[in-house]
């Protein structure tokens, strides 16, 4: 069958491109850059949901398509890339150009709680789509994933990451139901629409993706934790209206997911009946205890406990170059400082300039460390920093050797220092 898949990009298009590929589907895959894509198993044509918000600029790309599986979402908005474009004006040229076209069946990537209780702007973009989509002269089928786990997927790192704490906080009592579905029975639920016609509910069906049955947060976090392979979990009850506080701040974060929207829907619950989804499959969803396979164990739990210990090294660092540009300004004394400058040979009117340009200089490396974004950027901050550290270091050392021998060892401490930052450095590569 040919399929024009969009979305192909993303953690769940990912996975069901792979899959198409493997059923021997023939699959063209809808992106913003086909020159950037290598997959010779499959085709590219250039597609961009910001601006693509009419069916005469689908028409030519429906040309001897079977079906048509629309993967698209984004989690938050940012720039030209809207709720309102993303799952809803683009997604709506699609289907209309589809039914013009005459396609045989598209299939919907939704989203669970995107119903008539909607009220985040994520879901009621998705339930604007599929209403239209159902309304058309097509077959459609509109499949709504619960939360779903799998490798790569920026909720499961996530709850991954939460459930590997030493200490783990829950908004209010953890008690919110969710019904995680792995990422591979929601594959195989969508390719089994296309290969099994017999298995397809009536056109227009609202298909819930889920997990056997439904759970608390806290339980959810207790079973990812056991399938890690760690201990009993702590917990501790985190009062609900700071957790709102809290998601208002994240709102402001680049890359967070987190924000009032997406704790409201959490707070709502999400949660289905998990029959459509077994029917499917043949056979019942797996469960949380089985979504990490006993060899992968290890490296998602090396990897879930490094997502929280690298900010804490990251905040540790730029605390230190905060605290020593402050103290450098004025904390410590003026007079000593010159003291020591002279010792190493700066006097005049060069030591205040050494003093204070050197106190903005750490002031300015705390800051970057926490907010400097982009990869070379922040590479080429690791290495002034480690450039700057070797420099005291040696200068100090030549001139003031007593330095090594003092009891709270002010230049043995450059040596962790100079590892935690190697140690982001290379870290940032991954």
């Amino acid at each position: 069958m040919q399929v024009l898949l969009t979305g192909a990009s993303g953690f769940i298009g990912r996975q069901i491109a792979e899959a198409l590929l493997q059923a021997r589907h023939e699959v063209t895959c809808a992106v913003r850059d086909p020159a950037r894509q290598a997959d010779p198993r499959m085709r590219y044509v250039a597609a961009d949901f910001t601006r693509d918000l009419d069916r005469a600029a689908w028409a030519p790309r429906l040309q001897s398509v079977e079906a048509v599986i629309n993967a698209v979402g984004i989690i938050r908005e940012q720039g030209a890339q809207t709720f309102s474009a993303i799952h809803e004006s683009a997604p709506k040229a699609l289907f209309a150009a589809c039914a013009e076209a005459g396609v045989p069946l598209v299939i919907q990537i939704s989203a669970l709680g995107a119903d008539e209780h909607a009220a985040s702007r994520y879901h009621l973009s998705k339930r604007a789509a599929d209403d239209y989509l159902a309304s058309l002269p097509l077959h459609s089928l509109i499949v709504q994933p619960s939360l779903v786990y799998g490798p790569g997927g920026a909720s499961a790192r996530l709850f991954g990451m939460l459930a590997s704490l030493p200490l783990i906080g829950l908004p209010g009592q953890g008690r919110q139901t969710i019904q995680p579905v792995h990422i591979d029975d929601a594959v195989a639920a969508v390719v089994a629409l296309l290969q099994h016609p017999e298995r397809r509910p009536t056109s227009g069906s609202r298909i819930a993706l889920v997990g056997p049955q439904p759970m608390t947060l806290r339980d959810y976090l207790a079973r990812l934790r056991a399938a890690m392979g760690m201990g009993r979990p702590l917990f501790f009850s985190v009062p609900i209206s700071l957790v709102r506080v809290a998601a208002s701040v994240a709102d402001r974060l680049p890359g967070s997911l987190l924000d009032p929207e997406t704790l409201g829907m959490l707070e709502r619950g999400n949660t289905a009946d998990a029959g459509a989804i077994t029917r499917l499959l043949g056979h019942a969803p797996r469960p949380v205890e089985a979504f990490i396979a006993a060899g992968a164990a290890p490296a998602l739990r090396a990897r879930a406990r490094l997502d929280w210990l690298l900010p804490i090294v990251r905040l540790t660092v730029a605390l230190v170059w905060i605290v020593t540009g402050i103290v450098s300004l004025g904390l410590y004394p003026v007079q000593e400082s010159y003291a020591l400058l002279a010792r190493v040979g700066v006097t005049g009117v060069l030591a205040p300039v050494m003093l204070y340009g050197a106190a903005l200089l750490d002031l300015g490396f705390g800051i970057a460390t926490l907010f400097l974004r982009g990869r070379l950027l922040r590479r080429l901050m690791w290495l002034g920093q480690i450039a700057v550290i070797a420099f005291y270091t040696l200068i100090i050392s030549w001139r003031l050797p007593e330095f090594w021998l003092h009891p709270y060892g002010p230049l043995l401490k450059n040596l962790p220092m100079l590892a935690a930052i190697w140690l982001l450095m290379e870290m940032e590569k991954e």
